[in-house]
């Protein structure tokens, strides 16, 4: 059966594949500085519209996070991100063993919200707390939600009211702007944020994000910082072989578009048959089932258990750039053979 855990249980897009074999013989310089990652460097930059930006690609989200996070702030700055946010949930302490405290706050749908950012600032009022200087947030976001135009310029302007960094985890960002909900424009990533990254783990590549430093206060000597937290990768033209491949004829959103739909259709399976699902915008869906069945969906198709509400527990399926409709079906199949 198809397992539904994660956007990363398949090696990578065939098109990615065949741009590594088609380069199997060559040889690179490495550590990025080769012809493919600085053609796939600029691919970006013309696409998110920031030709001042710098674009470095490095193997993994936590990694990213933990480099351009701890490069930014000072010993005693800290970074403010909801509380589902993948730096305070799930990545093991590795922004605290940096040194630097991350803030939570509650959010809304996953979001940090402006009104919350400036509380948060206000409540660090002396130099006896940490100064907060990053806001970190997730496009889409943990619970799959996206945030809209309108929400993002009002964080990124209150950011900078504020005196604050916007970093933007962009691990399935080709997912929240593909969503039918979204209406930010391609480019609005780039005007609205410090930095971002272009998540390549999660959406079709072997392996790659690519970090892009919009703010030119914040890119000198980056190089130096990535060397110095164990992220420069020796063959970095892998990753700028990967993302020339995938960025190729906007191959990166229409492979987003089939994890989109797929979880749209399958939303829509589990509601005719009458099960307590969350709304959908993206690729993770969330479903609210009896903990017997929970751990027979666990069981059959690898489903993450998410929460524990009591007498039922939340489940969640993620579709990918690979799932097929037939692969809704036989979801749809088994749950009606149970009934």
């Amino acid at each position: 059966m198809h397992k539904f855990r994660n956007d990363y249980c398949e090696i990578a897009h065939d098109a990615v594949l065949k741009a590594l074999i088609d380069n199997k013989d060559c040889q690179f310089t490495g550590y990025g500085l080769d012809e493919h990652s600085q053609n796939a460097a600029k691919l970006i930059k013309d696409l998110f519209k920031a030709p001042s930006a710098d674009v470095h690609f490095l193997v993994g989200g936590t990694q990213t996070n933990l480099t351009f996070i701890s490069y930014v702030l000072k010993d005693y700055e800290a970074v403010v991100a909801v509380k589902s946010g993948h730096i305070n949930v799930h990545e093991t302490g590795a922004i605290e063993a940096t040194g630097h405290k991350v803030y939570t706050v509650d959010g809304v749908d996953g979001k940090l919200t402006a009104s919350e950012l400036e509380k948060a600032v206000k409540y660090h009022s002396d130099e006896h707390m940490v100064k907060p200087k990053l806001a970190y947030i997730s496009n889409s976001t943990e619970i799959g939600t996206i945030y809209k135009k309108e929400e993002l310029a009002a964080l990124y302007n209150k950011c900078h009211e504020l005196g604050l960094y916007l970093f933007i985890d962009g691990a399935r960002l080709a997912c929240a702007l593909t969503s039918d909900a979204n209406d930010l424009e391609v480019d609005d990533i780039a005007k609205y944020s410090d930095a971002f990254y272009l998540g390549g783990t999660k959406n079709g590549l072997m392996f790659g994000e690519a970090l892009v430093i919009v703010n030119k206060e914040l890119q000198a000597d980056f190089r130096y910082q990535i060397k110095n937290k164990g992220a420069m990768l020796a063959k970095g033209y892998i990753s700028g072989i990967e993302f020339e491949a995938i960025l190729k004829d906007n191959l990166y959103f229409e492979i987003a578009k089939n994890a989109n739909k797929t979880a749209k259709l399958l939303y829509e399976k589990l509601v005719s048959l009458h099960y307590d699902v969350d709304a959908v915008y993206t690729n993770q869906l969330f479903v609210t089932v009896t903990k017997d069945l929970a751990h027979k969906l666990i069981d059959a198709f690898g489903c993450e258990l998410w929460a524990d509400l009591g007498d039922k527990l939340k489940i969640r399926f993620v579709t990918s750039f690979k799932t097929r409709v037939e692969d809704i079906e036989e979801v749809y199949n088994f749950l009606k053979n149970l009934a």
